[in-house]
């Protein structure tokens, strides 16, 4: 099976609990390999682009209070069957339906913070990467 990118963010919940590393040591361990990495500091132009699907939300203005609060760590994980090998190591979206030994199940204290973001398909992983890492990605 070919190589698979996808785009996961951690967000700025895990980055100010110190949780980088044991998160990424899950990815790795898990066998995917991380091509690329950055550190960033989102703005509200962005977020209103990455969650256009949710702009009309009562709730999204806590969204970009949330994101926008500290920095948050970009990747492009690649590996066979990255996006739904990811989708299942991340664990449920909400945190309280997320099983133990996910990453969310594990580390996530609420769904509006909930650690990590990742791509729900190939076709929006690329559209993501692009969007954070630049065209040339």
């Amino acid at each position: 099976m070919p190589v698979e990118r996808t785009y996961i963010m951690l967000k700025p919940d895990c980055i100010k609990r110190k949780l980088i590393g044991r998160v990424i040591k899950r990815i790795e361990s898990k066998g995917y390999n991380i091509s690329n990495i950055k550190m960033m500091n989102l703005d509200e132009k962005i977020l209103t682009e990455h969650y256009a699907h949710l702009v009309d939300k009562p709730f999204f203005p806590s969204i970009v209070e949330y994101m926008t609060s500290g920095p948050v760590v970009g990747m492009i994980v690649e590996g066979e069957n990255a996006v739904k090998g990811m989708r299942i190591l991340m664990g449920a979206t909400k945190f309280e339906e997320a099983t133990a030994g996910t990453i969310r199940g594990d580390f996530a204290t609420s769904t509006s913070e909930n650690i990590i973001h990742g791509s729900d398909s190939s076709e929006n992983g690329e559209i993501e990467i692009k969007r954070f890492f630049g065209e040339n990605a």
